[in-house]
């Protein structure tokens, strides 16, 4: 016959879960299952994209921030001429988009700042080069090649993407520290490793879409009529920032997979779209 432990042990069988791990893996499962709800298929690149606001809303975004962005790197140039070459070369580049980019008024701006190498876009089309990298730049070709690079960021939605999965990453590491929360230095070293790994997810991806940033702007530059081997040329000069004395690595460089890589790219590219030679008569 059975003792009163035996029936308390058939009473209580198993381990209890501790409150902490069962909120951690609810705040984890809302956030993994928010992320993968909110995709779309890019019908420029056809990935499918995980993305939570619209068009309209990056628009908006990119607006909004577009002014402190400026800021930034010393405001608007003053050299009108430059400026007036920047948006020409930009308006080139966009009547020659595909349908898909009728959605973002993309607007090209030169920035003051003499020192930053660095060229970026804003989600929604408003894209910055700075005087320091377009002084560098040697040609038309060129400066088309790097304006059509961050038209490819805009197009690919690479902006918007990139704030989902930090999104998500930050709700997993919100996780691990729920998880862990039985000590505050427990808490505390959990999240760090979690967001440091989230962190590489994130520098992986955003490699990828540099390189998808490439390629895209080569298209573009070609169909307005610019040399896409000017782009070449373009990663020597970043190379050569790189290199240079006093001035250090480039801000363009800490987010852009090294220019050796994407030559390489590059000339797979042009091989293989124009196995029989670049046209002539495309500016350089």
């Amino acid at each position: 016959m059975a003792d009163q432990g035996d029936y308390d042990r058939v009473r209580r069988p198993g381990i209890r879960i501790p409150p902490r791990l069962l909120i951690a893996g609810f705040i984890a499962l809302i956030t993994v299952v928010g992320y993968f709800a909110n995709s779309s298929k890019n019908t420029l690149t056809g990935r499918t994209q995980h993305i939570a606001i619209t068009p309209e809303q990056e628009v908006a975004l990119g607006l909004q921030s577009a002014p402190e962005m400026a800021r930034q790197f010393g405001g608007l140039s003053a050299d009108r001429q430059a400026t007036g070459r920047v948006q020409k070369i930009g308006s080139a580049l966009v009547r020659s988009l595909p349908a898909e980019a009728t959605a973002y008024p993309f607007e090209y701006h030169l920035l003051a700042d003499p020192k930053t190498v660095n060229a970026f876009a804003l989600p929604g089309g408003q894209i910055f080069i700075t005087e320091a990298l377009y002084s560098r730049l040697e040609s038309d070709g060129q400066l088309a090649g790097v304006l059509g690079h961050e038209t490819g960021h805009v197009l690919a939605r690479h902006s918007a993407a990139q704030m989902a999965k930090s999104q998500l990453t930050q709700g997993l590491a919100q996780a691990v520290g729920v998880a862990a929360s039985d000590s505050a230095q427990g808490a505390q070293n959990a999240a760090q490793i979690a967001q440091a790994v989230g962190g590489f997810i994130n520098l992986k991806y955003g490699r990828d879409d540099e390189i998808e940033a490439d390629l895209l702007g080569l298209r573009f530059m070609q169909a307005a009529g610019y040399d896409p081997r000017s782009m070449v040329r373009v990663m020597e000069i970043l190379q050569e920032a790189s290199g240079g004395s006093g001035g250090g690595k480039p801000e363009f460089m800490s987010t852009h997979p090294d220019p050796g890589h994407r030559i390489e790219r590059i000339k797979a590219w042009i091989q293989e779209t124009f196995p029989g030679g670049v046209p002539s008569g495309l500016a350089k």
